[in-house]
């Protein structure tokens, strides 16, 4: 999908199936992530930021970027209804401006499928954590059903996890939940991967 399709989606993005998608992710994603308390956290890609603006309470500041315009006021209006204090939306394309600052977590969720730079946009990731920060990717995997010559038809695990090893290291990485209809209107299987940025000696 293009930037564009996510313009025209954005104010009925969060629908009951998209919801319950969220549900399942988030979950996912508070088992792993550990205390978050003094931490900066950053959801890369945030959408509408059905992910993590439910755990915005959990962190001591909530970043929540995306690069689709439409996408960051529906989330900016939810942080104002919401009052979230320690919450921050803006709209950004990191590729094009890395930026400068340290972030302790970054959740990176059902976003590489739409970045063909995959590579690339680790690393831009990666260099943004501070140390001992870690990157938690949930994405699909691969899947031969699924065609899309704008959208990645999903990713292997030991190849994303050759990728991020350049920078980072790997912590956990498993699939974690399956469902019909799930990817393209196909049946698909979901992966989580916890990679963290050790100190350099």
């Amino acid at each position: 999908m293009t930037q564009n399709v996510f313009d025209q989606i954005a104010n009925k993005y969060d629908s009951p199936k998209q919801q319950a998608l969220a549900n399942v992710i988030r979950q996912a994603i508070e088992k792993e992530w550990g205390d978050q308390s003094d931490k900066r956290v950053l959801d890369f890609g945030c959408g509408t930021g059905l992910i993590s603006l439910p755990l915005a309470h959990q962190a001591k500041e909530l970043l929540l970027v995306d690069v689709t315009t439409e996408m960051v006021k529906v989330t900016q209006e939810k942080v104002t209804q919401q009052q979230l204090i320690n919450a921050t939306v803006w709209n950004a394309d990191f590729l094009q401006q890395r930026p400068s600052f340290k972030v302790d977590t970054i959740l990176v969720s059902l976003v590489l499928l739409h970045v063909p730079q995959t590579e690339e946009i680790l690393g831009c990731l990666a260099d943004m954590l501070a140390e001992h920060g870690q990157l938690i990717i949930v994405d699909f995997d691969k899947n031969p059903l699924v065609y899309h010559e704008r959208v990645h038809n999903g990713f292997e695990q030991e190849q994303l996890k050759q990728i991020l090893a350049k920078n980072l290291t790997i912590q956990q990485s498993y699939t974690f939940y399956e469902g019909d209809h799930l990817f393209m209107n196909q049946p698909a299987t979901m992966f989580l991967m916890r990679a963290l940025k050790e100190a350099r000696g």
